[in-house]
């Protein structure tokens, strides 16, 4: 990199591609890398979604705040939008550059369907407006303007990008949510709902032949999906792929027809469903997500959706079976309401 009479830090991405940049005394690495036109994914800037996670690999960097788990601050990682250096860093992220070219858009789409499919969630199916685009990777997210309001909600897509321009959402319902009120009470088909995306840098590696795991809770399970559905359309060889899947109870369970097809489409597929609380069905595993893993390939790569406490969980055993910091990605779910 060239002299600079301040710190340099660089960046490193999944295709070999590298992009240095000065950053000045205060200035975060987030901020340094957009004036210095690097293709980083972000999003809200505060911390909160942990778009621009990366992760540290040389020097010392200081991380203040932001929705990082402790272990994963331990690991190395870090929010570039809450991060300061005092000397020169470098840092990988496990995207190519490709990835952060592109911009995210608005859309306008039309709702196709509200389907309530367990008790505390529902499918919302929606159909992009005639000329409007949406490109996304499996495993993002859209951010959705709450009718009537200028709220937002986040919410990743359980659909694969060859669906388009129909995007499914899997929403958990929330006592005294906007989005869930107006799901439960004033959406109508055709509604026109203003979406924008896609966000985030949780999504699925393309055609990595490893051992997949993937950890879901609740609505977690949306990314999985997408990602399920695309490695299925891939050609050529499919990776084997563990699907552990939970929610609380019986009653707040879905998608086990779903699911089910997808083991039969994908020999490769070992899914496995539990519920914490109450009698399990058929099929039906008792505990958490967690504890349906015990073995797991070292050599496999993770994707872990859910509250925090599971992807901390799903981290810490992932771990204790060999399966490297750097290969396993997650993606925590926040109630906004």
């Amino acid at each position: 990199m060239a002299e600079s009479p301040h710190p340099s830090v660089r960046l490193s991405f999944s295709d070999g591609s590298k992009v240095g940049f000065p950053v000045e005394p205060g200035e975060t690495v987030l901020d340094a890398a957009l004036k210095a036109g690097a293709p980083v994914l972000y999003q809200c800037r505060s911390g909160a979604c942990s778009t621009c996670v990366a992760r540290l690999v040389e020097g010392r960097a200081e991380m203040q705040g932001g929705a990082l788990l402790q272990s994963e601050v331990a690991e190395g990682q870090r929010l570039l939008c809450r991060t300061t250096v005092s000397d020169d860093c470098g840092f990988s992220l496990g995207y190519d550059s490709a990835a952060g070219s592109g911009k995210p858009r608005k859309a306008f789409a039309f709702v196709d369907a509200v389907v309530r499919i367990a008790d505390n969630a529902v499918r919302l199916v929606l159909e992009l407006a005639e000329g409007e685009t949406l490109p996304f990777e499996p495993g993002q997210y859209v951010q959705v303007t709450v009718p009537g309001t200028e709220q937002k909600r986040s919410y990743s897509i359980a659909s694969p990008p060859s669906a388009l321009p129909r995007i499914e959402l899997l929403i958990r319902l929330l006592p005294g949510g906007l989005m869930s009120a107006w799901l439960t009470d004033a959406a109508r088909r055709d509604d026109v709902l203003e979406i924008e995306g896609a966000f985030g840098s949780f999504f699925l590696a393309e055609k990595d032949p490893r051992p997949h795991v993937m950890v879901a809770g609740g609505t977690g399970l949306a990314p999985m999906m997408a990602m399920i559905d695309t490695i299925r359309e891939q050609p050529g060889r499919k990776p084997p792929i563990l699907l552990s899947f939970g929610c609380a109870s019986e009653g707040g369970l879905f998608y086990r027809e779903e699911i089910g097809l997808r083991e039969f489409w994908l020999p490769g597929l070992d899914a496995r469903i539990s519920i914490e609380h109450g009698q399990p069905g058929e099929g039906v595993r008792m505990g958490n997500p967690v504890d349906a893993l015990d073995a797991v390939d070292p050599a496999s790569v993770a994707y872990l959706c859910g509250p925090a406490g599971l992807i901390e969980a799903a981290r810490s055993r992932l771990e204790s079976f060999g399966v490297s910091p750097e290969n396993i990605h997650s993606e925590q779910f926040v109630a906004s309401e």
